[in-house]
């Protein structure tokens, strides 16, 4: 969200959204870390692409909107690339987020000048994004919006106005030809003061300044009862081809002493001059006299750049961080369908008898580490009242935590408003995600593994609601059979009483067993078996509602490699 002006691309304009966070392990759990990285090289933008799939809410209004937009930056490629390359261009306005705090005098006159050439290429922008927002592929609300957000700014910020002061500035800037400065002296010929006496179109003409010097108080009629200047415009060249600075000039000028009959006092002016201010060069030196008399001009230029300069961060570049979120994630799941992967927009829903059907998805992660993708096992599964928590049991290595992983990439991505790996997916958008995975040994290292377990579900399932999606891997499997069984019953019949969608994938083979026991036992939710099915005892990654395999599975692969009791006795 744009804090400040309220417009987002992540949600509606005008509404109150609670966004639940994440556990901080989900992503990793569910396998979308690598996801994210593989998206983008960039780490502020991963960090972005994370924050908005780990900020979760249950409003199907949210992902619809988000879904709309990521529709459209995805059909239209040349939008992407046009959006990409101003977004390169904006990176000039955190040089002017600070500008306006700065005093004229520091600002200085050249650098906002140069400055000016930025601003003038940040109204290009604008112009292009709304340009480039007016396309007619655009059928999102947010897009929409948003092209009417950036043509209201444009006109009621006065872009056009500030085009032709820019302008204006620009030509005043490059009208100045040269500096008139007048310099009083006292009875010793020692400059006192200097002030500004005009800015001019022309440039002096090249003369002696010591044959005119000489006129000029040789002739009572050229020495003047005034100070005004008259238009003259004569003056002689500091040596500027020999680079020389204006010190060494005056000091060679110094040894002309009949000319000013002043026996050297001519020096002595020279040193007058405040020489802790640059003087020491004279480009600098008149570069800070200029600052200084031309200060209604500087203040000018620094209030142009002041009235706008707030537009050109807040309003336009806040957005970038989202908008980088919806073409990042296009570009990169678009090179996944040229690869062959299969995706789908997904339907977001209200709450509803049925709250996700999902038709031939898979494990993303596992189709980025593919080769060939076609090898890919999809599969169906339903949550509704009956199918509420699935108990999925199954050989070791037989797809339980892959298929668990994607049940999770589905929601994530789709509430985050992308296309999702499957061939159809309808859902009621949950508040949050919690799984609770086999945690890392210097975890568990004070409680003990089942301790942790134990705490850690705790923790979970005291902050899920009937909203929430809950993913369980081998729950309770480090103690003795027994022990795990009792309390992994336990836990699904709290799980029932909250009707939160879940599935559990265990190796407690009885657990899928009570399944129909537990449904009895439940008013408000259901418990299934699902099983990981074999075929001749291959592992086929295919689900279904069963009970159990258990036994058949181990008869299966003892036959198929002849160790059962009548296949060995039989050799013997």
């Amino acid at each position: 969200m744009n804090q400040h002006t309220g417009f987002s691309l992540m949600q509606p304009d005008g509404t109150e959204i609670k966004y639940r966070r994440l556990p901080d392990q989900v992503l990793h759990d569910l396998g979308l870390e690598s996801f994210c990285e593989a998206i983008s090289n960039d780490k502020k933008e991963r960090r972005v692409i994370k924050d908005v799939l780990s900020d979760m809410t249950d409003d199907a209004g949210v992902a619809a909107y988000r879904q709309q937009i990521f529709v459209d930056i995805f059909k239209l490629p040349e939008l992407r690339e046009t959006m990409l390359q101003l977004f390169n261009k904006i990176q000039f306005m955190k040089d002017f987020s600070g500008m306006h705090k700065t005093s004229d005098e520091e600002l200085g006159l050249w650098h906002l000048f140069h400055r000016l050439d930025e601003l003038n290429d940040y109204i290009k922008i604008v112009e292009t994004m709304r340009d480039c927002l007016s396309n007619e592929g655009i059928k999102s609300e947010g897009l929409i919006k948003l092209r009417d957000y950036i043509t209201e700014l444009y006109e009621d910020a006065c872009f056009a106005e500030m085009k032709k002061d820019i302008a204006s500035l620009k030509m005043k800037a490059s009208d100045v030809q040269s500096v008139t400065l007048g310099i009083n002296v006292n009875e010793r010929f020692e400059a006192v003061s200097m002030g500004l006496i005009s800015i001019n179109k022309k440039p002096f003409k090249k003369s002696g300044i010591v044959s005119n010097f000489a006129d000029a108080i040789a002739a009572k009629d050229k020495l003047r009862e005034t100070s005004d200047w008259d238009g003259d415009m004569h003056y002689q060249v500091i040596d500027t081809e020999n680079k020389r600075s204006f010190m060494d000039f005056m000091k060679d000028q110094a040894e002309i002493q009949s000319s000013f009959a002043a026996n050297g006092r001519s020096m002595s002016t020279i040193v007058n001059t405040p020489a802790d201010s640059g003087a020491a060069n004279s480009t600098f030196y008149l570069g800070d006299v200029v600052n200084k008399m031309l200060s209604s001009l500087v203040k000018r230029l620094r209030d142009t750049l002041t009235k706008y300069a707030d537009v050109a961060i807040v309003n336009i570049s806040g957005l970038v961080p989202e908008f980088i979120y919806y073409i990042r994630c296009a570009e990169f799941i678009s090179s996944l369908m040229k690869k062959g992967c299969v995706f789908c927009e997904a339907k977001p829903e209200t709450a509803g008898e049925t709250s996700m059907s999902a038709k031939g998805f898979y494990n993303l992660k596992l189709a980025m580490n593919m080769e060939n993708v076609s090898e890919i096992v999809s599969n169906d599964l339903t949550f509704d009242k009956k199918h509420t928590v699935y108990i999925l049991t199954g050989a070791n290595r037989g797809g339980k935590t892959t298929i668990t992983q994607a049940v999770g990439q589905l929601f994530v991505l789709a509430q985050g408003g992308l296309f999702v790996p499957a061939e159809n997916f309808c859902y009621v958008p949950c508040d949050c995600i919690y799984t609770h995975f086999p945690a890392d040994e210097d975890k568990t290292m004070d409680l003990g593994r089942l301790g942790e377990e134990c705490v850690r579900f705790k923790e979970m399932f005291s902050q899920a609601t009937d909203k929430s999606l809950l993913l369980l891997n081998e729950t309770f499997s480090t103690t003795s059979f027994e022990e795990g069984y009792y309390i992994a019953k336990d836990s699904v019949k709290a799980i029932l009483t909250k009707s939160v969608r879940t599935i559990y994938n265990t190796h407690m083979h009885k657990l899928g067993e009570d399944a129909e026991t537990l449904t009895r036992e439940s008013s408000k939710a259901g418990a299934a078996s699902l099983i990981m099915q074999t075929e001749e005892g291959r592992r086929s990654f295919k689900v279904a509602l069963a009970k159990p395999e258990g036994s058949s599975y181990a008869k299966d692969i003892a036959e198929k490699y002849g160790v059962t009791y009548d296949m060995l006795v039989s050799e013997s």
